[in-house]
């Protein structure tokens, strides 16, 4: 299916099609994780919203955030979050339906499952009709929310809110907005033990150390009503579990998933046949599935001793006071014993009929475990004896297993639906995704299509070098017939200091590229600042590493220090104690360092400095601050590169949090040659300054450094602020955590600002020994130097 993207931005107006290239970098993002029906429900649902006229940041956000939702919770999902979003439209505010859209990635995360994802989603539009002045808190909110609640404990928490809140607009606002003790006091008693969510990663580690494959694993959520939640299941051949797990008797929540994982997981090994149900009753049913779940129990702890303890400690732990179970009734009971009786070979219970069966299954196990119909005749023979001593109650009861690891065996029963032979046992949904293939150049001649008429084609063979013509032009297809490439799109969390939490990617960097200009340009600048460059040349000699130095009058070293030795000898004979430094210590001097100097490029970068007016005689010959910025990184990128540091020479502007745009006129592994000259030659301002995201980009990069030392070196003349916030704190609040975030992960980051009244914002941002302030604009490229000087020396 061939896709042309350009068909579904014809609904943005010519003023907004500044944001094109990031819709098409997002856009490159989805072709990723989508096959192409997925594409084209995605590109359907942006022209819905451009039909729906609810502003251009709903676009862009649905564009941008989309993506992420499929690659959590798979592509189906976009239709319905499309459709949902429509029905909140009559309802509530485009802000409100934006502010949705960009926590749907945060919410995919969280509940990590498309069914429980649409659940999600018929939440909101319920919320609407009863809450609608809460949908905004509570969607700034709710990552903490998430954090804490199932999907059903949120239902109940937003119900209680809603119905206590009804008429009172005011109290809605304050209890979504997680202010009031009411509010704080229902998500307390509604918040569950363990989160499948937040152990996923452990639980398939878990499986996959035990049988070395993979199972897939996905969370249900049906405690709506109540706290219990769905029993595990097994479906596709993918393994159901609740979505949280409360302690069990004294058993935390962490060692129930790993009770039913295990169980699942060994249905899913050691169940090779299905179990036919022909002319059995449910009560049967129930008994054959007791020592169908020993028997593969039994496989699993004989391949791993302490899996019998795992499932043991629930079969011997007594019930509390506040049981959700409740007592087992007389019949489950004996069951529950008869399990524990083949499990444990060391226990015998008062009734004989109980260990009789207990001992005659195990026997017949350890002889053939592998017999299918081993369970069944066991089940059966089971039933029989139970009916003489004991009253068989309802199959609701039966069903009620009062050990919550337990699944519902579904998985084994030869119903119509059972897909034992349409599926193996590693089951993966598959899709047709756009891959990159990297291949040489013979593979690239053979497989291309000649044709190349696919916009959206299944493959893309990537050269790892530039392919020339055979004539030798000295310029490769790319450049002739080549666009620029558009990079992935980076996002990045937000810190908003309202609620003190941060927002879930919320600002999507992208790195582009700026135009090229003349590469003398960069060296003319040594000439010009000819007397500052005769300075750096001092601090270079000062900086250059030492190599190998010895010091002597150590007590411990790698060598002997021959004079100290002796003088030593001389005092022990003479009867006086003698020095014990007689060793030298050899040290190695190296500068392990790795620095962004990183370039704030916006639109005021091009204010010109002088007394000459605008419209004036002489006024375009005034160097501007891109000049100045341009000169300084010049001299400092020459001096780190005489050092030997290993450095990059990285830019930023901004255009709403939808689009930072990242400029890398240098990289860690180029060298300063022409070519990055020539990208700094021809760097250009425009736009706003979102520093937060740029801080983190770069600080990403740096961790990508191997080295002991990480330096952000950031040049920008005025403070953080964008064209989508009006509120001054929010964007510094955002800068100041951004480098509390880059200190944690090594980064250090360091100012140099030429703003005069920065003194009211740039310490709390960057600390008070994490700045300075250049008061004279024209000596940025001597201040410049000196301070790399002063932090690296």
């Amino acid at each position: 299916m061939s896709v042309d993207f350009s068909e579904y931005i014809t609904c943005l107006d010519e003023g907004d099609h500044e944001h094109l290239e990031a819709l098409e970098s997002s856009y490159h993002e989805a072709q990723r994780v989508m096959s192409p029906r997925g594409l084209q429900n995605y590109l359907e649902g942006m022209r819905a919203f451009c039909t729906l006229g609810r502003g251009q940041d709903l676009v862009l956000t649905y564009v941008q955030e989309m993506p992420g939702v499929a690659k959590e919770v798979g592509e189906d999902i976009v239709p319905d979050i499309v459709e949902a979003m429509m029905k909140l439209a009559s309802h509530t505010s485009g802000s409100v339906i934006t502010l949705i859209v960009a926590n749907l990635p945060l919410a995919a995360s969280r509940l990590g499952d498309a069914e429980v994802m649409r659940g999600f989603l018929k939440l909101l539009h319920q919320m609407t009709g009863k809450a609608p002045r809460g949908l905004r808190p509570m969607m700034e909110n709710l990552d903490e929310l998430l954090s804490k609640l199932t999907l059903g404990g949120l239902r109940r928490w937003v119900m209680w809110g809603a119905q206590a809140h009804q008429r009172d607009l005011d109290g809605q606002l304050a209890y979504f907005g997680l202010q009031t003790e009411s509010a704080r006091s229902i998500l307390q008693s509604e918040r569950r033990g363990t989160l499948f969510i937040d152990n996923q990663r452990k639980l398939n580690f878990y499986l996959r150390a035990l049988w070395a494959r993979a199972f897939f694993m996905r969370p249900t959520a049906g405690d709506f009503e109540s706290r219990q939640g769905i029993r595990p299941f097994i479906e596709n051949f993918q393994i159901h579990v609740p979505d949280a797990f409360d302690p069990f008797r004294g058993i935390d929540g962490m060692e129930v998933y790993r009770a039913a994982a295990a169980h699942a997981a060994a249905h899913m090994v050691y169940t090779r046949e299905p179990i036919s149900a022909e002319q059995l009753s449910q009560a049967q049913m129930r008994m054959i599935e007791l020592f169908e779940d020993a028997r593969v129990e039994y496989l699993a702890y004989s391949t791993f001793p302490g899996l019998r303890k795992l499932w043991l400690q629930f079969l011997t732990s007594e019930p509390g006071e506040n049981d959700d179970f409740g007592k087992p009734h007389e019949t489950m009971d004996l069951m529950m014993r008869t399990t524990r009786a083949i499990m444990d070979r060391d226990y015998r219970d008062e009734i004989d009929v109980i260990n009789q069966v207990a001992d005659d299954f195990v026997t017949k196990l350890e002889e053939d475990p592998y017999n299918p119909h081993l369970s069944w005749m066991a089940g059966v023979d089971f039933y029989n004896k139970i009916v003489e001593i004991a009253k068989i109650p309802s199959v609701r009861i039966l069903s009620e297993w009062p050990i919550p690891y337990r699944d519902d065996n579904r998985y084994f029963w030869d119903f119509s639906e059972n897909m034992f032979e349409s599926q193996g046992i590693d089951y993966l949904p598959t899709s047709q995704k756009t891959v990159r293939r990297y291949v040489s150049l013979m593979e690239f001649v053979n497989d291309l299509d000649s044709e190349m008429t696919h916009d959206n084609p299944d493959e893309i063979l990537v050269l790892s070098t530039e392919l020339f013509p055979y004539e030798d032009m000295g310029v490769s297809y790319n450049e002739m017939e080549g666009v620029e490439p558009v990079s992935d799109p980076y996002h990045y969390n937000e810190w908003d200091y309202h609620v003190q939490l941060a927002r879930p990617d919320w600002a999507t960097v992208i790195e582009r590229k700026q135009g090229v200009g003349d590469p003398e340009m960069m060296d003319e600048i040594l000439t010009k600042h000819k007397p500052i460059a005769s300075r750096i040349r001092h601090l270079i000699d000062a900086l250059q590493p030492q190599g190998i130095v010895r010091r002597r009058g150590y007590e411990e070293g790698e060598e002997l220090d021959l004079n100290a030795a002796v003088r030593a000898m001389i005092d022990i004979r003479r009867g006086v104690m003698p020095d014990p430094r007689i060793n030298i210590r050899i040290t190695r001097h190296i500068r392990d360092l790795s620095i962004v100097l990183l370039l704030d490029l916006s639109e005021s970068t091009n204010e010109k400095i002088g007394d000459i007016a605008e419209g004036e005689e002489g006024y375009e010959d005034q160097d501007s601050i891109l000049d100045l910025t341009r000169e300084s990184a010049g001299l400092l990128s020459w001096a780190i590169d005489s050092i030997g540091d290993n450095f990059a020479v990285h830019g930023f502007a901004s255009d709403g949090r939808h689009d930072v745009q990242y400029y890398r006129f240098k990289d860690f592994e180029q060298s300063y040659d022409d070519e990055a000259k020539s990208r700094m030659a021809g760097m250009k301002g425009g736009l706003s300054t979102r520093m937060g995201a740029a801080l983190r980009h770069a600080g990403w990069h740096l961790t990508q450094q191997n080295a002991q030392k990480r330096l952000v070196l950031l040049v920008t003349d005025g403070e953080p602020a964008d064209i989508d916030e009006r509120d001054p704190q929010y964007l510094r609040h955002d800068a100041k955590k951004a480098v509390e975030d880059l200190a944690m992960q090594g980064v250090y980051t360091y100012c140099l600002t030429l703003d005069p009244n920065a003194d009211r914002y740039v310490a709390r941002i960057f600390g008070e020994n994490g700045y300075s302030i250049v008061d004279n604009v024209e000596r940025l490229p001597e201040r410049l130097p000196s301070v790399f000087a002063a932090l690296t020396g």
